[in-house]
C-alpha cells in the first residue's frame, strides 16, 4: 500500500540526490582550462627546442613529445592534489585537452631548433 510517508521517503531521496551533484563554477573551470592550455603549449616549446638541440629525428622526438606529455599531466594532476574531480568536471580534461594543440606547437619548434643548431 501507498501511503503518505512513501511520498516522503521519495520526496527526500530527489532532495538528497540534487544536493549530491556536484557543482561548478564556471568562471573557475575556465579558468582551470587556460592553465592546462597554457602549460602544454609552454612545455610542448620547450620540449620542442629541446629535441632539436639533442638531434631528435622521427619517432623517436614524437616518443619524446609523448613523455612530455605523460609527465605535463602527472604534473596537472598533482597540482590538483589528485583530486580532478574538484576542480574539473571528468578526467579528460585533465589528461587529453591541448594534446593536438601542443604537438603543433612542438613540431613547429622542434624543426626549428634542429635547422638552427645542426644544419646551419
Amino acid at each position: 500500500m501507498a501511503g503518505h510517508n512513501d511520498s516522503s521517503v521519495s520526496e527526500k531521496k530527489s532532495s538528497q540526490a540534487v544536493d549530491d551533484l556536484p557543482t561548478f563554477s564556471a568562471e573557475n573551470m575556465q579558468n582551470n582550462m587556460k592553465v592546462i592550455y597554457y602549460s602544454r603549449t609552454f612545455l610542448s616549446i620547450i620540449g620542442g627546442v629541446i629535441a632539436g638541440i639533442l638531434g631528435f629525428t622521427g619517432f623517436a622526438g614524437f616518443i619524446f613529445y609523448f613523455l612530455i606529455m605523460a609527465i605535463t599531466s602527472v604534473g596537472l594532476m598533482a597540482k590538483a592534489k589528485f583530486s580532478v574531480h574538484s576542480y574539473f568536471d571528468s578526467w579528460n580534461r585533465i589528461i587529453l585537452d591541448g594534446f593536438l594543440g601542443g604537438l603543433l606547437s612542438f613540431v613547429l619548434f622542434w624543426t626549428f631548433a634542429y635547422d638552427i643548431v645542426h644544419i646551419f
